[in-house]
């Protein structure tokens, strides 16, 4: 007998059709690639922004962080049509790759890749934003940095809350700043940005606890890595969630909300009917234009 969960108008038959179609795009090429660091996933792609700007007029700059439950075989190039979608319509964009988790546990490299790498993960993006604003003086000449807004896809949904919040880290965080990023916004695209309830749910076969290290760990380093523990950032955040996503469940953003208002601040929430996961980044999907008109309320 076939996979009930297979079949069709089935949950998960829908998201396989969803990730079907954000995934059979043609990877869009940047127009230029810069390092922040030695290693070779320590990279930055640059969009120029097409079309929409006048001559002299200066565009937003949209840092996309992408996702992939921080696991190795989802790199940058999965969401550069969404990069493209957004230099397209207007936007400079900066696309950050990041060191993900090895590729499996066993001695060859086989099994299950892990999420992320403790701290090897925090520590590129941190310093992926902290070498941003040069880097787009230099790749992106028609870019206005001081307009700029972050946005990331699950767990770079996750990346982008954390990195918007770095002013919040415990004294002893080596991420920490002493003043809060310049930033118009984040708009976080289905985010894994409640770990306690993330862990609960076993959202993405648990890689909020494997990203941490796993064990006492996991208790151990949330205040370091949880956005649902570093409130309230003072910066303007949406999150984006579809309704249907069986990925990332609505009630991890939910959370992340909730633990917002009770630390004082009002974090936007735009619920998608009918959507799940993949549309937030698929530019043949109407959600895409969602995303692009909930960046553009904070860019311009």
């Amino acid at each position: 007998m076939p996979d009930a969960a297979a079949e069709p108008g089935t949950a998960a038959a829908r998201n396989a059709a969803e990730e079907k179609s954000a995934f059979s795009h043609p990877a869009v090429e940047p127009d230029s690639t810069a390092g922040y660091g030695d290693h070779p996933d320590q990279v930055i792609d640059f969009y120029a922004p097409r079309g929409v700007t006048g001559p002299g007029e200066a565009a937003p700059v949209v840092v996309v962080l992408h996702g992939g439950s921080w696991r190795a075989p989802y790199d940058r190039r999965h969401i550069s049509p969404l990069a493209g979608f957004l230099a397209e319509r207007g936007f400079a964009v900066a696309s950050v790759e990041y060191r993900r988790g090895p590729q499996g546990t066993g001695p060859d490299g086989s099994g299950e890749p892990v999420a992320g790498r403790w701290p090897d993960t925090f520590d590129d993006v941190a310093a992926a934003l902290d070498a941003l604003p040069e880097l787009v003086r230099r790749h992106l000449p028609r870019a206005d940095a001081r307009r700029t807004v972050l946005t990331g896809h699950s767990a770079g949904g996750h990346l982008a809350l954390w990195a918007a919040a770095r002013h919040l880290l415990p004294a002893d965080a080596p991420w920490r700043t002493d003043r809060p990023a310049a930033l118009r916004g984040v708009v976080a695209l289905a985010p894994i940005a409640d770990f306690e309830v993330a862990d609960k749910l076993d959202v993405c076969g648990g890689a909020a606890r494997q990203l941490l290290g796993g064990g006492e760990l996991f208790a151990e380093r949330r205040p370091y890595a949880d956005p649902a523990l570093l409130l309230p950032t003072g910066i303007a955040t949406t999150l984006v969630q579809g309704r249907a996503d069986v990925d990332v469940p609505q009630a991890v953003a939910e959370a992340y909300a909730d633990a917002a208002a009770k630390a004082g601040e009002v974090v936007g929430v735009t619920l998608l009917e009918d959507v799940g996961h993949y549309p937030l980044i698929d530019p043949a999907a109407d959600a895409c234009a969602v995303v692009t008109e909930e960046i553009a309320q904070l860019a311009w």
